[in-house]
């Protein structure tokens, strides 16, 4: 059969440009722009576009191409296919077109119909700096369209019933996931200020260390891994001169120079919390490698993207062609920072590393090893990405040219929420079964947004064959 035979009874083909006006916008002179509302509005591409009608911020005194009220706009640049509905005179970008469509077909319907065919207009684009849809393209788009207005406007009405049906759901999907998000921070908040182990804390109370304690427990700690740091230098130096003294002499581990202890202004903690700046616990902080990936086999060096808030993605790395890496593999139980970022949101926020592979990281992240077994790193790894480490870490930071960064300095000075190493275990198998629960219940929630949307599809689908009204 043909294509023609296969239409719903009533139905007719035809393509957009023989149904409507189509209006090709066009840039006026950049002497023209303002913000006095002089002139028309102008919709110059998708960022004036809302979620129904065009928002613009600037106006132009040279208007080329103008809507009319009840045109469809549709971004004709980059963001391909975006819809809004003309709701006054406009003044056409070169990111948009107007569509006017003839009078004995619902505009609606239409509006729908292009939304359909969002496909059509992918598959059609052209460039490469930005993809964009030509006026023959725009014409010839495939419109089929029962010839009664009257069951155009049933269509329409059918389809926005089923998508305020769609999007109740999916509005209720939403609160949910912004409900799981607030019940993150909730959880986050509540384990460095003591509500999260409070009653554990309380059936434990006569084993815990005081703040005193706490602090001699983690000198102790550190002092003791000083010490373990000068055995293994010794036998490195020994093992180097029997080697002739071949190479450089292996470097003395510094001592610490200053005491731990507490900062004060933090008494809403509970008793036997402190807070330290990290620079007392630190072994070793170390911008990374700066050797230019390239080759698809070799060396693991992250991507800076594989460092985000709680967790790095091992799978986001390319390649070192090269063995001659030095002392930037990483180990497990490692901190990662990231040092540079584009997004101030993801500048100073820590992973942990936790790996027996080998992998090596680059110099826009920062390594931080901690010296003291009094301190789980997962704990200090929570830490730092919440609460007043965080807001340390946001107040250090600093913007040039585009690029937001942070030292190791900074790092180095960042205050970090001590208790106990027996309480700083609890808080973490907490969070760690609590904020995996919360990452599935998310992940389902994305998935039933996703089946939502595709829902959407399958009503244009059902519209656009003929079948929806027998629905």
């Amino acid at each position: 059969m043909t294509a023609e035979q296969q239409l719903p009874e009533g139905w007719k083909k035809t393509t957009l440009g023989e149904i409507s006006i189509i209006k090709m916008g066009q840039s006026p002179s950049g002497q023209s722009y303002n913000k006095q509302n002089n002139g028309y509005q102008l919709i110059g591409g998708a960022s004036d576009l809302g979620e129904k009608f065009p928002q613009p911020q600037k106006f132009t005194s040279d208007a080329i191409k103008l809507s009319k009220i009840n045109d469809i706009i549709i971004c004709i640049r980059a963001t391909i296919g975006r819809l809004n509905l003309s709701d006054k005179v406009y003044c056409l970008g070169r990111g948009v077109a107007g569509i006017e469509v003839n009078e004995n077909i619902e505009t609606k319907f239409i509006w729908y119909s292009l939304m359909n065919n969002e496909a059509y207009l992918l598959k059609n684009s052209t460039g490469t700096t930005f993809q964009q849809i030509s006026s023959p393209t725009l014409k010839k788009l495939p419109i089929i369209y029962p010839t009664s207005k009257e069951t155009q406007q049933a269509i329409v009405n059918k389809i926005e019933s089923l998508f305020d049906e769609i999007d109740e759901g999916i509005g209720r999907l939403k609160t949910a996931a912004q409900q799981i998000q607030q019940y993150r921070q909730s959880l986050l908040k509540n384990a460095f200020n003591g509500e999260l182990t409070k009653e554990w804390r309380s059936k434990h109370a006569d084993t815990l260390p005081s703040e005193n304690e706490l602090l001699a427990q983690i000198q102790t700690a550190r002092e003791q891994h000083h010490a373990q740091q000068l055995a293994d230098w010794q036998t490195a130096v020994s093992q180097w001169e029997q080697n002739g003294k071949e190479g450089k002499k292996p470097s003395k581990p510094k001592a610490p120079t200053q005491a731990v202890k507490f900062e004060e202004n933090f008494a809403d903690l509970p008793s036997g919390w402190g807070v330290i700046r990290f620079e007392n616990i630190y072994d070793l902080i170390r911008n990374g490698i700066s050797v230019k990936p390239e080759g698809e086999s070799g060396t693991k060096i992250f991507r800076i993207s594989a460092v985000r808030p709680f967790q790095l993605n091992l799978d986001d790395y390319r390649f070192l062609n090269t063995d001659d890496v030095g002392d930037f593999v990483l180990n497990n139980g490692d901190l990662l920072f990231t040092r540079y970022n584009g997004t101030r949101n993801f500048v100073g926020v820590c992973a942990e590393f936790k790996s027996n592979e080998i992998y090596v990281y680059p110099d826009k992240l920062i390594r931080a090893v901690v010296n003291s077994t009094e301190i789980n790193n997962t704990f200090l790894m929570y830490g730092f990405n919440t609460g007043i480490s965080r807001e340390f870490i946001e107040s250090r930071i600093r913007t040039t040219a585009g690029q937001s960064g942070i030292s190791g300095s900074d790092i180095k000075a960042i205050p970090v929420i001590i208790c106990s190493l027996a309480e700083q275990t609890q808080i973490v198998a907490i969070l760690e079964s609590k904020l995996t629960a919360c990452d599935q219940l998310a992940a389902e929630l994305a998935k039933q947004l996703k089946q939502a949307e595709l829902l959407k599809q399958a009503v244009l689908k059902a519209a656009f064959s003929g079948s929806l009204l027998d629905k």
